[in-house]
């Protein structure tokens, strides 16, 4: 594993030549911006000079639409793809739609029966689901910045009726080990799960991470495995880091999240994402 430093060599044969554009998918929470969601000048600047530069730059976040569309217009993206509610949905930017987007893909599934089985486990934590038409069910009045609009109060078998994109499970009440073990003796099957940095769950249908959305607009790009670069922290982020051809971890990122990069930057504190940005320049 290589540790990028201010004064990078590391990786310089992965650098673009005049007629190689690279595809760059970038994590936002922990990534492009801090846990409170801020984005420095720093970040900004050199995410703004990678877009401008021509290269593929794709945002691949577990956010939601309206939550991602914000990360879009900060970095100067108008052109594109993104990837969000970690393979959920694909979007595709273009200035000429009336939204200046298109969903291209979404990925559904029934959430019912890894709803029960959490419920059965963790009767007093949070839930909230992503409907098929971007709608926020939720209990426990239940929100977070990553939806993007304000969620919809229902009972739980409303839930369990409706289309799922993305489910989260929160938990107050336990602790992140808690939590964990939790999930592990539940043995969700059918889905794509991933636990958060605490005790916070994202659920997607299965097979459908971030890397296997990217993967599809690798292919509908035509772009060369080892033209593939991503940089991210959590891990929802883990099968991205091992598909890219340079795999990127966030410094901060924990040890299994480490454990699958090719190289390891700054944490997000010391603006790690501008580091690795201002080397594909």
């Amino acid at each position: 594993m290589t540790i990028l430093t201010d004064t990078p060599v590391a990786g310089i044969d992965d650098q673009p030549n005049e007629n190689n554009k690279l595809m760059i998918a970038l994590d936002v929470d922990g990534t492009l911006v801090d846990h409170d969601g801020h984005m420095t000048p720093e970040v900004r600047s050199a995410a703004q000079a990678v877009v401008a530069k021509g290269h593929d730059v794709m945002i691949a976040t577990g956010r939601s639409l309206n939550a991602t569309l914000p990360i879009i217009e900060k970095i100067g993206m108008e052109r594109g793809y993104a990837v969000c509610c970690n393979g959920g949905v694909t979007l595709r930017l273009d200035p000429a739609l009336e939204s200046g987007y298109e969903i291209i893909h979404k990925a559904t599934f029934d959430p019912a029966p890894a709803l029960k089985a959490l419920r059965e486990r963790l009767p007093n934590a949070k839930y909230a689901l992503e409907d098929e038409d971007g709608n926020f069910l939720s209990t426990e009045r239940f929100q977070d910045a990553s939806f993007g609009v304000e969620s919809i109060g229902v009972d739980f078998q409303t839930m369990l009726d409706a289309t799922a994109v993305r489910v989260v499970v929160f938990s107050s009440e336990n602790t992140s080990e808690e939590f964990n073990e939790a999930i592990r003796h539940i043995g969700l099957s059918g889905v794509t799960y991933s636990v958060g940095w605490t005790a916070w769950l994202d659920i997607a249908a299965e097979g459908v991470t971030k890397a296997s959305a990217l993967e599809a607009l690798r292919r509908r790009l035509g772009t060369d495995q080892a033209n593939t670069v991503a940089v991210g922290d959590g891990r929802n982020d883990i099968e991205m880091l091992t598909w890219a051809g340079r795999g990127i971890a966030m410094g901060q990122a924990p040890d299994e999240v480490l454990a699958v990069a090719d190289e390891v930057t700054a944490s997000v504190l010391d603006d790690g994402a501008a580091l690795v940005l201002r080397g594909l320049l």
